[in-house]
């Protein structure tokens, strides 16, 4: 799946600050290598159908078997080791004389602060491969996935170097002696096995968190189908980061893959959408999804035109900016490879008339790309109304309930049809803009 920055903005997988977005709900890492990976994970998901099903295996795996996860390594583990290992290169010459000759009485004495980082890191280490021989037994449980033991099958080859059994034998009275002819002979020999293992150890710190994270939530694994025929059928779907938020259905495919969405503005069209592509692209890193069920094909990307910005350095306006997201659009729809696309009243920033046009000419144009799963909200109820009789299309709309006092509600209710609301002018009154207008100094 290839999702580009647009798209993840415009979903909230990423802010700015680090919170409220979806990446923080998801991080259940326990290392910043971790936290690296589910981030690269993120940005380039799984590429194929088969490789996105290995590793949602695995991620199912993690998820039934909590209590294997080694709790043995922290993040202070892998930090230390990456500091102890960048002086590998200016490692002073191999230990003799006195300082192998003295006791560690001694030694701590004469060279304090050499002695205790020795030991330290040759701790952490120690540590490091704890938590690695853990994992790697783990290979020998039969419903282990084939994506999950071949990780665990390399951490198993890399801990055979000559030097692991010695480093996991040290203890508080290893000698210095030990510590130090140690300390000499894994800074040379073990730096770019131990980078190996560590890459190994944050791909699966990613998984478990995936998994972790979907359990804490109750979210549900999705049935992952090959890309053709497109299909995305959702029940109970629901946007992860709202506190108490409005589950959806949806049945998208092959003979209906085009959704025409109307409503009052603010009445929950683009978190409708927004649920839609966090729940794809969360299925597409091979995680639960927030939702009671969810059938869906293998998508080459999500792409979305929700929150276009113009660029005043380069003297681009807001219509221009949305005019290049669309032309982006098409052009990576004219790809058999099936996309979901996702877009958010278009063409907001031009006149009434253009806007119409302009619509209306995307929609006609975007249904003739059956194979991708299309979703389009508008304001401009007369491009609905233009194109109801098209059998291609669905439409539905969200409710908004009007009282007779020109009070309204936002019921976030979904239902099929064409929506007449038109609430602008009453919410410009209900928050006293119009009055406030009016008043004479």
């Amino acid at each position: 799946m290839q999702n580009d920055r647009i798209t993840l903005k415009d979903l909230s997988i990423f802010s700015s600050d680090g919170s409220d977005d979806v990446f923080a709900l998801i991080d259940a890492t326990t290392t910043h290598a971790g936290r690296a990976a589910l981030r690269k994970h993120i940005h380039h998901p799984p590429d194929t159908y088969t490789a996105l099903a290995g590793i949602q295996e695995a991620i199912k795996f993690w998820a039934s078997n909590p209590g294997l996860w080694p709790e043995v390594i922290s993040n202070g583990t892998l930090v230390m080791l990456e500091k102890y290992f960048e002086s590998a290169d200016n490692a002073s010459a191999p230990p003799s004389g006195i300082s192998l000759v003295s006791s560690a009485f001694v030694q701590k004495i004469l060279h304090r602060q050499q002695y205790f980082l020795t030991q330290f890191s040759i701790t952490h280490l120690r540590d490091f491969l704890q938590g690695c021989t853990q994992l790697s037994e783990i290979s020998a449980i039969p419903e282990v996935p084939t994506s999950l033991k071949r990780e665990l099958d390399a951490l198993t080859d890399a801990l055979g170097h000559r030097l692991t059994q010695r480093v996991l034998a040290v203890t508080k009275e290893t000698s210095y002696r030990e510590l130090a002819q140690l300390n000499y002979h894994v800074r040379r020999e073990m730096k770019n096995m131990i980078s190996r293992m560590t890459d190994v150890y944050a791909r699966l710190d990613a998984w478990h968190a995936m998994a972790a994270s979907t359990a804490k939530n109750n979210w549900v694994f999705p049935e992952l189908i090959p890309a053709k025929p497109i299909c995305f059928d959702a029940a109970g779907m629901y946007h992860p980061l709202l506190h108490t938020p409005v589950p959806y259905t949806l049945s998208l495919g092959e003979n209906h893959h085009f959704l025409l969405l109307t409503g009052a503005n603010m009445s929950g069209k683009t978190t409708f959408m927004r649920a839609l592509g966090v729940g794809a692209l969360m299925a597409h890193l091979g995680m639960g999804v927030p939702a009671t069920k969810l059938r869906i094909s293998f998508l080459q990307g999500i792409i979305t035109n929700m929150h276009v910005e113009d660029n005043i350095l380069k003297g681009e306006s807001y219509f221009f900016a949305e005019v290049q997201r669309m032309k982006q659009t098409a052009e990576k729809i004219g790809q058999d490879k099936p996309h979901l696309v996702l877009m958010d009243e278009l063409f907001k920033g031009t006149n009434v008339h253009d806007a119409y046009e302009c619509t209306k000419g995307v929609i006609d144009g975007l249904l003739l790309h059956k194979d991708h799963l299309m979703i389009l909200s508008t304001h401009l109820y007369e491009v609905a109304r233009q194109l109801e009789d098209n059998k291609e299309i669905s439409f539905s709309y969200f409710v908004t309930q009007l009282a007779s006092d020109d009070s309204f509600r936002f019921t976030y209710e979904l239902k099929q049809g064409i929506s007449n609301d038109r609430i602008g002018y009453r919410i410009l009154q209900k928050e006293g803009v119009i009055d406030l207008l009016n008043k004479k100094q």
